[in-house]
């Protein structure tokens, strides 16, 4: 692994997020090959009309946790890129307002182009409140461990 590589991904990442990261709040914590994290501060704009963290936002944060697991780049400057094929999810527990929703994503395998995740998300108390299972396709480029510039 290459601290280097290691801090600029994750450095760059957390910089320029999506739209929707912007908009949810969320932030990539860890990062590394096969691996990522992704935290969010629950808010009452994440929350349902029960006062419960809101299963679209959850399932927002499994597939974003496990794309990321997918698409680490060890070429400072340049990133992978992959889109989800496919997300089963399973709601088991709950977070409220003021929860730190912790998800831990990994990937499990696949081949040059398709690749297979798994997510867990966990609320404060460390209770598994959901998980999931992926398949996600590589875009052209980033099939390569080496990735593509990012500009």
């Amino acid at each position: 692994m290459n601290n280097d590589a290691d801090h600029d991904n994750l450095s760059y990442e957390q910089q320029h997020g999506s739209g929707l990261q912007e908009m949810l709040g969320y932030r990539l914590v860890e990062w590394q090959d096969d691996r990522a994290v992704v935290e969010l501060h629950v808010a009452p704009r994440h929350c349902n009309r029960a006062g419960i963290l809101h299963g679209g936002v959850l399932a927002t944060l499994l597939d974003t946790a496990s794309g990321y697991a997918c698409c680490y780049c060890p070429v400072p400057g340049n990133v992978r890129r992959c889109l989800t094929l496919s997300l089963t999810t399973q709601f088991m527990g709950q977070a409220v307002d003021g929860d730190i929703v912790k998800v831990e994503a990994q990937r499990q395998g696949g081949g040059r182009k398709i690749i297979f995740t798994t997510a867990t998300a966990y609320n404060n108390k460390g209770d598994i409140i959901a998980s999931a299972t992926g398949t996600f396709r590589y875009h052209r480029g980033s099939e390569d461990k080496a990735g593509v510039p990012r500009d």
